[in-house]
């Protein structure tokens, strides 16, 4: 029902998913079109879609909320005057003595998460138990629990547990795909390549060339006299050193051209 697909982005301070009753709690529109007249609403179980006014202090884009009550758990969202909506955000308000902080917005994948199980009396960070989905996935002396390089596999419901206080709500840990990475662009067109391959072949075809005027001159040489050697071998030398000089004009050519 409620999609981010307007500029406004619904952000909560103190930034966690659960509160003790009596806190205070500030929820606030970031908004990129502040002539859009964006308002705080709400979902709880005694109304639906009503707004600030009617359960907090307003303050410009943003809802005061000073000593919230368990009948203010619901889900809350910014609106515009033309019906776009944000975000939106899960509240969970408990009389009890245990909470459990988790990300109220949705963690990338990839990114680390950290939960803490806080107890209402002092002191706060006691040892917890956490559990996910009703299983347990970890105890931790300081009672918080850092998930590292989450992934779709960590998404579910959590709650935690202090022994002598009790246990916590359960709240929602949503986790997002990261986007797909797109391919760097080539550095090298297509027209750009041209001139290294006419680069490549005037390099190749000289040695290439020179190679076999040497074989064939070798084979067509008489046999049992030795001066038409040595007159096809200077042949050959002149020959390869005519190609060296074509190759030096083909390579000046290129280099001016290429450059």
């Amino acid at each position: 029902m409620f999609t981010d697909f307007s500029p406004a982005r619904l952000t909560v301070s103190p930034s966690s998913s659960q509160l003790f009753d009596r806190d205070s709690v500030s929820l606030s529109c970031e908004e990129d079109d502040s002539f859009a007249g964006w308002t705080l609403r709400r979902n709880t179980t005694t109304d639906t879609r009503t707004q600030c006014e009617d359960w907090g202090e307003p303050a410009g884009s943003s809802c005061n909320i000073t000593g919230i009550d368990p009948m203010d758990s619901g889900v809350y969202w910014c609106q515009s005057t033309q019906g776009a909506t944000s975000n939106s955000i899960n509240i969970t308000v408990t009389g009890g003595a245990v909470i459990l902080q988790s990300p109220v917005l949705p963690v990338m994948e990839g990114h680390d998460v950290t939960v803490r199980c806080e107890a209402r009396s002092p002191p706060s960070s006691l040892p917890a138990a956490f559990y996910k989905d009703g299983s347990l996935i970890g105890a931790e002396p300081t009672g918080h629990m850092t998930i590292r390089r989450v992934s779709k596999a960590d998404e579910g419901l959590y709650t935690c547990n202090i022994s002598g206080h009790g246990a916590s709500p359960p709240s929602w840990l949503s986790v997002t795909e990261r986007p797909a990475a797109t391919a760097p662009p080539s550095d090298s067109t297509p027209l750009q390549l041209v001139p290294r391959l006419v680069l490549h072949l005037v390099v190749f075809c000289p040695y290439f060339i020179s190679t076999l005027l040497m074989v064939s001159l070798y084979l067509r040489r008489p046999t049992g006299d030795d001066l038409p050697v040595s007159m096809a071998t200077a042949a050959a030398s002149q020959a390869e050193q005519r190609l060296a000089e074509d190759y030096d004009d083909v390579m000046a050519v290129t280099t001016e051209h290429h450059f």
